[in-house]
């Protein structure tokens, strides 16, 4: 298409009766051009071009349905479509969903930076509800993460007391290998009973406070109303659910700590969004204290269970043997390490390791022996119960009085 001001040229030179093709000598356009355009009666209107195309079109209504389920991270959206053959980088991925992701507003908050193996931060998340052994419990997450380094330990639970919330610390410091000086946390129950204006004052939660003892590190208390305090924890949290949980799919909770396990490895070995740089080397410089350094710590988790007919327990989706003559009995299970005892009266019944998975049954065959033998001896005995002995009866004689027969031999009747 030809400039506004070239056709201005070209209508001039016919007004001074040019001809076609001296106008096409002059201005250098194709005679059929200077034609075409002369006998236009009014000015074309410019035509978009279209748009050139790219190679995340194919991918962008799939981007758009996950963004609709929830607020997915770009760097899983990116992996979730490099899957399906999107060979293109990062950048139009980012630029695409800042386009059309809503903006919202963040106030500006000073940023807490700690010193290497100083501080780490704790919080749990509520993940919504799963079905085990037939009922409906809440998921809960638990979350870890090294303040200088940004390490991250993720592990999943059904329960937010304080025996698992132990035991997650001491996953978490076998993952990491060492613990920091002090750790951060909310105002949670499991920690602090009553908070007192200086965080050493407050009333700790009696089986806490034994476990930090032993192993030496001080629990900080972050100020209510503050959630910037523990900022690193609350954005960790955010990622948690955004970049790993929604719509993931899991068979047990065994399953989805194998897979969070396998998230971690991949988000600790990539560049952290505010150091610049991988965590994993980073922790390189991390002061941990070392494990070596504290005696074993045994946390015991203890829930009840009612013994079925068939003798045996569920627990995590699998089933347990018990000794048959505690059935319909309820038990007590104390679980530790892997390993779990079962307690009838506070007497100590078995033992079982925990299984992987679900639908799966350990059976114990000292458990069944007698009992074979024992219902036999209670079905004969019902057998000899229900023996009626018969007896014969004779014909019924009417007893009468000896008055009617005295009465027959005096002839006194008609």
């Amino acid at each position: 298409m030809l400039k506004k001001e070239d056709l201005f040229l070209i209508r001039d030179l016919s007004s001074q009766n040019l001809s076609i093709s001296e106008i096409a000598r002059q201005t250098g356009f194709d005679r059929k051009t200077v034609r075409k355009y002369l006998q236009l009666k009014t000015l074309p209107e410019p035509q978009k071009r279209p748009g050139r195309k790219s190679k995340l079109d194919p991918y962008k209504p799939y981007m758009l349905k996950k963004l609709e389920e929830g607020s997915y991270t770009t760097a899983r959206l990116y992996r979730e479509i490099k899957e399906m053959g999107f060979d293109g980088g990062m950048t139009i991925v980012k630029d695409f969903v800042r386009e059309v992701r809503p903006q919202q507003g963040v106030p500006a908050v000073f940023r807490y930076e700690t010193k290497p193996g100083v501080q780490a931060q704790v919080d749990w998340a509520e993940m919504g509800t799963v079905e085990v052994d037939g009922k409906i419990k809440k998921l809960f997450c638990f979350n870890m993460i090294l303040g200088y380094s940004r390490m991250k330990y993720v592990e999943f639970t059904l329960g937010i007391d304080t025996s698992t919330l132990i035991q997650c610390h001491l996953n978490a410091f076998e993952y990491f290998g060492g613990f920091t000086q002090e750790i951060l946390y909310d105002n949670m129950k499991q920690v602090v009973i009553k908070r007192a204006l200086k965080s050493s004052d407050s009333e700790w939660n009696s089986q806490f406070e034994d476990f930090f003892k032993c192993f030496g590190f001080i629990p900080r208390l972050c100020r209510p109303y503050r959630p910037q305090t523990k900022g690193k924890i609350e954005n960790t949290v955010g990622y948690v659910k955004r970049d790993f949980f929604l719509g993931r799919r899991f068979t047990s909770l065994e399953d989805l700590n194998a897979q969070v396990h396998r998230w971690l490895e991949r988000v600790n070995s990539t560049v952290h969004g505010t150091t610049y740089q991988i965590p994993l080397e980073r922790f390189k410089e991390e002061k941990l204290i070392p494990l070596d350094q504290v005696p074993p710590y045994k946390v015991v988790h203890k829930e009840t269970r009612k013994v079925s007919r068939d003798c045996y327990i569920s627990f995590l989706g699998n089933k347990y043997s018990v000794p048959y003559r505690f059935a319909g009995r309820t038990a007590e299970l104390q679980i530790f390490e892997g390993i779990f005892e079962v307690y009838v009266d506070y007497e100590k019944v078995c033992e079982h390791e925990i299984l992987s998975g679900n639908c799966r049954v350990s059976r114990k065959k000292e458990h069944f022996q007698g009992l074979l033998s024992e219902i036999l001896k209670e079905n004969s005995k019902c057998k000899k119960e229900l023996q009626i002995p018969l007896k014969f009866s004779g014909p019924e004689v009417e007893k009468r009085s000896l008055d009617i027969y005295e009465t027959f031999s005096d002839g006194d009747f008609e």
